[in-house]
Parts: C-alpha cells; structure tokens; sequence
C-alpha cells in the first residue's frame, strides 16, 4: 500500500494535459480559460452618466442656478454638441456625457419650466460620472487558467469576446462490473442490487468540467470485460468501479493487464478506498475503483476531482483543506488515512452516522469529509480537524 499523498503523484503523472479548443461564448460558461484574454474595447467607451439628470459645468452648479436646456442624450443617442456657461443637456444612464459638462445633477434635484430649469437643492459633490475606462480598458487582460463563472462570461462579452479559448472537456469512460448489478429502472433479480456508483460519479465528473459517458456494466466474465474496455476508445480517462479486489470475480486487473495496462500502483493507505488501482491502458489513464458505493465516491473526491483539474490545466493539487473545530468527540485512528462522512454546521464539524462504505444514505446528508491522519489519537469537541468539503 501506499500512501494517499503518493497515489496523487502518480496519478498527476497520468494526467495529460488537454489540448485547446475555441468555443462560442454562450457555450463558454463553466468551461476552464486556457489562454489570456485582452479586451477589444474600452468599457465604458466613453464618459457615461451613472443618474437620470441634467448635465451641466460642474462650477455653476449652485442652489438657485438656473440654464436652459439645449438638447437630450440618451443611451445608445449622444447629444452632438458642446454645453456653454448657463446651459444644461437633459440626460439618462448611461448616456454619453457631452462635451463641456462635467457633472449630472440628479432630477430630484431640479424643478423644469418649459427649457429651463432651476436647481432647488444643494447638490452633492458626487460628479454622478462614470469616467471613460473605469471597468477596463483596451487590451486588459483575464488571465488564465480559471473556470469560467458567469460573472467571467459577462466580463468576456462586455470585452467584445464572442469566442473563447478553452481547454477540451475529458471525455471519461464510466465502467462499472459485476453480475450483481442491473441499471436504474430495470428489475433486480432476487440476488442483484441497483448500479450507483456510476450515476454519482458521473453527476461528480460533469459537475467539474468532464463528459462522462456511461458503458454498459461489465458482467464477471473475461469476454465481457474486454468487450466493454473495447467501448472505451476514444476516452481520456478510463474509470472502472469493482472487481480492483482480490477475490476470484475480480477481473479487472487481470483483464486489463492482458490487455496491455501499464500499472501505476494498486492499493492505497486509506479509507474507504484502499483497493484503488491506476495506470495506462494503451496510452491512456485508467484509474480503477473500488465497488462500494462510498468508496468510489470518496475516491472520486480524493484522486479523480484533482486529477480532472490537472488534465484541464488549473494545477496539480489534492483537494482543498480546511480545518474546523469538532462538534462531537470520534474514536483513534488505525492505520490507514480515514475519511469520515461529516456534516458541518455553524462553522464546526461533527461525524454524519455511522461510517459503513456501503451506506449512500450517509453520504447523500454528509456536505464534508472528515480526514484523520494514521493511528489519529481520540479528538474531542473543540478540536481542530482537517475537512474538505463537498457539494
């Protein structure tokens, strides 16, 4: 076995880098940024008014003054002209500014009689401007790498961006084995469970940027297993779920070593997850996973998340840690790194039931992992313990 910390590097190894695609922008959204980005305008373009108003010279702004008014600007319809001493332009937001006013006084504060008008308060000493550039400016630059939210995407579009740079989305193979599973919706015979894990992880892989894309369940037999890894071409990431045991309907090492699987490592200094197994199978990375339901998802978050986000560029690092303090006292470790199902509340973290690899129900209420370091001494409450989080 080896430890969760050296799992990583192995499978960061395995991780190739995906190449670069451009995508509309409308399908941007959730995508990772592969290269910088310069904007093509300036926003705004011009000096906008912020206020519905009156534009005017800011030093003749006084209680009592009176202009006349001379033109209207709207947004998207400037006033083509320059404001002299005692005049105004009727103004809305988001208006150009015209030439020679510097300040918008707000229309609360005017009273208008025909083309004059009178300001009756004292305005204040906001200008009610937005100066040219004061978003950002030609040629500013987004940087990259970054998973695009849609705040990123609005930024994109205001840039003039209509096609954006990204890295392909992993294609990952989902295989789960064995005869006692049946797909959802179908009838279990009286000795067959429904398949989970494949859904879960495949709702996980979309969730972080990846395609995933459902094989048929690979039956315990020699021929089956090799007939669904032939289904796989194409993929850049195989992910097999059972059958990585040791037992006499494990098949998946077997096959997949037949098959010409460069292996990486098997089993893994953790649970749930120890029986975990990597490597290449013609070229590309293969990481097979345990069949508890549990298990696979842990792994999922422990090695597959990390490993998606190095294939698509946003670095090669575990997932996220946070400490928290411990709402609930737990037992010593063994010996293997635990990650416990918790569900953290008002900034503490308690354990989420019992901690059983084939209880979904636990992990489906659980919103973090608890991580406890080997052979772990008994914690308290109010102890500090290392949590990623979920969801």
């Amino acid at each position: 076995m080896i430890p969760v910390s050296d799992a990583l590097d192995h499978l960061f190894a395995l991780a190739d880098l995906l190449p670069v695609e451009t995508v509309p922008l409308r399908a941007a959204a959730g995508r990772v940024l592969a290269e910088p980005v310069t904007a093509q305008r300036t926003q705004p373009p011009f000096p906008a008014s912020s206020m519905d108003g009156y534009a005017l010279k800011a030093v003749e702004a006084d209680q009592h003054a009176q202009f006349k008014v001379i033109g209207e600007a709207a947004a998207g319809h400037g006033w083509d002209g320059t404001v002299g001493a005692g005049q105004a332009v009727r103004i809305f937001t988001g208006a150009p500014v015209p030439a020679g006013a510097d300040k918008v006084v707000i229309q609360e504060d005017v009273t208008r009689t025909g083309d004059v008008i009178t300001i009756t308060d004292a305005p204040n000493a906001k200008d009610n401007i937005r100066p040219a550039g004061v978003d950002f400016e030609h040629g500013s630059v987004l940087d990259a790498p970054r998973r695009l939210s849609p705040g990123d995407v609005a930024l994109l579009a205001s840039m003039n961006i209509a096609e954006v740079p990204v890295r392909r989305a992993p294609l990952v193979a989902l295989i789960s084995t064995g005869d006692e599973l049946v797909q959802p919706g179908e009838t279990p015979g009286p000795d067959q469970i429904i398949a989970s894990n494949t859904y879960g992880l495949a709702a996980m892989m979309t969730a972080h940027g990846a395609v995933p894309r459902i094989l048929p369940i690979a039956r315990d037999t020699d021929t089956s297993l090799r007939t669904v890894f032939s289904l796989a071409a194409g993929a850049d990431l195989i992910v097999t779920i059972g059958g990585a045991s040791v037992g006499d309907h494990d098949l998946v090492a077997g096959v997949a070593a037949d098959l010409g699987m460069d292996q990486s490592f098997y089993k893994v200094a953790m649970r749930p997850g120890k029986p975990l197994m990597a490597g290449r199978l013609h070229g590309v990375p293969m990481v097979g996973l345990p069949g508890n339901p549990v298990s696979a998802m842990v792994c999922g978050t422990v090695f597959l998340q990390p490993m998606l986000n190095a294939m698509l560029g946003l670095g090669r690092h575990a997932a996220l840690r946070v400490q928290m303090p411990l709402a609930t006292s737990l037992p010593a470790n063994g010996p293997r790194e635990h990650y416990m199902r918790g569900i953290v509340t008002d900034g503490s973290v308690a354990d989420a039931g019992a901690q059983d690899s084939s209880l979904l129900s636990v992990l489906a209420r659980a919103n973090a992992l608890i991580v406890r370091a080997p052979n772990n001494p008994a914690a308290a409450p109010g102890d500090p313990v290392d949590v990623v989080l979920l969801h």
